[in-house]
């Protein structure tokens, strides 16, 4: 969850960010904020994350007296969603079970964490780190010191396997030694290669 405070007319408003709170696997649910702060929460939230991630549809829940304020803003910045892709959501969410398809979704999600936290333990060196995540759809990895993931993209796209560094992530420009790794969007066999061919980029770089 990602939050943050603004101001509207005076009134101060807690913003959560909500895109990855159902994919929950293991460990409880947690409240949103929402149960504590009542109407001075916004929570906005995907249904690419919960549904498909072709269909880039987000939502937001929030007071009605700022949601028209919202709808201006939101169309300064792209003019207007997907009228078919919130056409195809509306129907799927009216006709289908989303709970019972976010369990199914989140039992796989843990079954591929743990294969690639599987497969970081037996081809990244020693000294590599890597998250345990609840949730979500990534791991962060922070490799030793001196091993730039920036750099270290340009080998790993040689072969093939590519990730996010982690100074994207950073505003100060730090993260050099981090990387983002998802879990979501690749096969069993596809996870254990791309880590394989990733441990060998990073054995490559550090030579």
């Amino acid at each position: 969850m990602v939050s943050g405070v603004c101001n509207v007319e005076d009134a101060r408003l807690f913003v959560e960010d909500e895109a990855y709170g159902e994919l929950r696997f293991d460990g409880r649910h947690l409240p949103s904020v929402r149960q504590y702060l009542d109407d001075a929460t916004i929570i906005t939230g995907s249904f690419s994350k919960i549904v498909t991630p072709g269909l880039r549809i987000g939502w937001v829940a929030c007071p009605h007296e700022i949601l028209g304020q919202i709808t201006v803003a939101k169309q300064a910045s792209d003019l207007h969603s997907n009228t078919l892709a919130q056409r195809i959501i509306a129907r799927y969410v009216e006709t289908n079970d989303i709970d019972a398809h976010i369990e199914r979704i989140t039992r796989a999600y843990r079954i591929q964490r743990d294969l690639m936290i599987a497969a970081i333990e037996e081809e990244f060196p020693e000294g590599a780190h890597y998250t345990r995540p609840d949730g979500g759809m990534f791991l962060w990895v922070t490799l030793p010191e001196g091993c730039s993931t920036m750099r270290l993209l340009e080998i790993a796209l040689r072969a093939n396997v590519a990730f996010v560094p982690g100074r994207a992530f950073y505003v100060d420009g730090g993260g050099d030694t981090a990387m983002r790794l998802n879990f979501s969007n690749a096969g069993e066999e596809e996870i254990v290669e791309g880590i394989r061919r990733l441990g060998a980029a990073i054995r490559t770089f550090t030579g």
